[in-house]
C-alpha cells in the first residue's frame, strides 16, 4: 500500500447517527468535542449524515456545532444496514479526506466503526474516554526528538479491564478514527438559527450478496427507561442483596423523582434489566445526584459514573473504594438507613 499523504487530510468529522428520521443524542455529543479539537487544530468541524430523506435534520446538526453537513441519502440507506452504510461512510472518507472521524460508540457505531476502519486502511480506538490534540510520544525520546509529531489525537481509554488507562495515537495513518459512548462528551449549547454549508453526495449504490434484506423491524414495547438522561440517580449493587430489597432504592427515588439503576453484578443476578446498568459494560452517566447504595465501586462501575455532580455511597463497608469518589459518605446497613433517609426527605418535600 502506497504511504498515505497526511497533509491531504483535514478537519474533524462525525458521524451524524439518525435512526427513524431522529439524530442520536451521541452525535450531539460527539459535535461538542469535536468543536474542541477543530478549535486546537484550526479547522472545521463536518457531520456526516447517512440516511433517506434525512435532509430536514441538517439544520440541527448546525445548532449543535456543525460547519458543513456532508448529506448521503438514498432509499438504500433508509434502514440501517452494514453494507450501504460502510460504503458509504467509506466513500466520504475517501473522497474529503478527514484528519479525524468520530463514531458514537451504540450497537450501530460498534458494528459500523471497525468496518470502515478497515476498508479505508486506518486505525481505530473503541470507547475512549478523553480525546485531546497533542504529542505523540507524549515525551520526546531521548535523541529521537525530531521524530515526534505534534498536532495528533491522543485517544485514551481503559484497558486490562479498567485497570489501567491508555493513551493511544494513529500517527501514520488517516483519517484518526475513534468511538465514543454515550454521555461521555458534553453537548454544546445550542446556536439557534446556525446554518451549515451542505454538500449532497451519493457514491452509488449497487445492492450485492453483503446486502441484508431487512423483513421486519419488531420494536421492543417493553418499559425501557434512559438512565443517561436522568438528573438523580438511586443505584444498587450487589449489597442490596435481592430483587425484592430493590423496592427500598424504589421508593426512595419515587420520593425525589429520580431513577432506579444498578451495577453489573444486579443484572447478572437478573435482579434488573441491562438497561439500567451503570459502568464501563453499562452505560455512562452523568446525574446531578447519584446514589451508590450497597456498591463496591470497583474500577469499572466508576469509571461509568464519577462524572456525577454529587456522589452519594452508603455502605456497611468503610473500606469500599466507592467512598475514595463520594462526595457523601455513610458507613451502614442499608436496610435501615434508606427507609429513614426516604421519610426524612418525604418530610423535607411536604414541607
Amino acid at each position: 500500500m502506497n504511504k498515505m499523504n497526511l497533509e491531504e487530510y483535514k478537519g474533524v468529522y462525525v458521524y451524524a447517527q439518525q435512526v427513524d428520521n431522529e439524530i442520536s443524542g451521541i452525535a450531539l455529543e460527539l459535535l461538542g468535542k469535536a468543536n474542541e479539537l477543530a478549535k486546537d487544530l484550526s479547522t472545521d468541524v463536518t457531520a456526516v449524515l447517512i440516511g433517506s430523506g434525512v435532509g430536514n435534520l441538517v439544520d440541527t446538526l448546525a445548532e449543535y456545532g456543525a460547519d458543513k453537513v456532508i448529506v448521503v441519502d438514498d432509499p438504500e440507506l433508509k434502514d440501517y444496514r452494514t453494507e450501504p452504510y460502510t460504503h458509504a461512510l467509506a466513500s466520504v472518507i475517501n473522497e474529503y479526506k478527514p484528519e479525524i472521524m468520530l463514531v458514537g460508540a451504540t450497537a450501530i457505531g460498534r458494528d459500523l466503526g471497525p468496518r470502515v476502519s478497515a476498508r479505508v486502511a486506518t486505525g481505530l480506538t473503541a470507547d475512549c474516554t478523553v480525546l485531546e490534540i497533542g504529542d505523540f510520544p507524549l515525551a520526546p525520546v531521548p535523541g529521537k526528538e525530531d521524530e515526534q509529531k505534534h498536532n495528533q489525537l491522543l485517544m485514551t481509554r481503559p484497558a486490562f479491564g479498567g485497570n489501567t488507562i491508555a493513551t493511544i495515537a494513529c500517527p501514520d495513518n488517516r483519517p484518526q478514527m475513534a468511538t465514543v459512548r454515550p454521555g461521555v462528551m458534553q453537548k454544546i449549547e445550542p446556536k439557534a438559527g446556525a446554518k451549515a454549508e451542505v454538500i449532497d453526495y451519493n457514491p452509488g449504490f449497487t445492492p450485492n450478496n453483503k446486502y441484508v434484506e431487512i423483513l421486519s423491524v419488531m420494536k421492543s414495547v417493553a418499559e425501557t427507561v434512559n438512565i443517561a438522561d436522568a438528573k438523580i440517580l438511586v443505584s444498587g449493587g450487589r449489597g442490596v442483596g435481592s430483587k425484592e430489597n430493590f423496592k427500598l432504592l424504589e421508593d426512595l427515588a419515587d420520593a425525589i423523582g429520580g431513577t432506579v439503576s444498578c451495577s453489573r453484578a444486579v443484572v447478572e443476578n437478573g435482579w434488573l434489566p441491562v438497561d439500567r446498568q451503570v459502568g464501563q459494560t453499562g452505560q455512562t452517566v452523568r446525574p446531578n445526584v447519584y446514589f451508590a447504595i450497597g456498591i463496591s465501586g470497583a474500577i469499572q462501575h466508576a469509571a461509568g459514573m464519577e462524572e456525577s455532580d454529587i456522589i452519594i455511597a452508603i455502605n456497611k463497608d468503610e473500606d469500599a473504594p466507592i467512598f475514595d469518589i463520594a462526595d457523601y459518605g455513610i458507613v451502614g446497613d442499608l436496610n435501615k438507613i434508606v427507609p429513614q433517609l426516604t421519610e426524612m426527605l418525604k418530610a423535607e418535600i411536604k414541607k
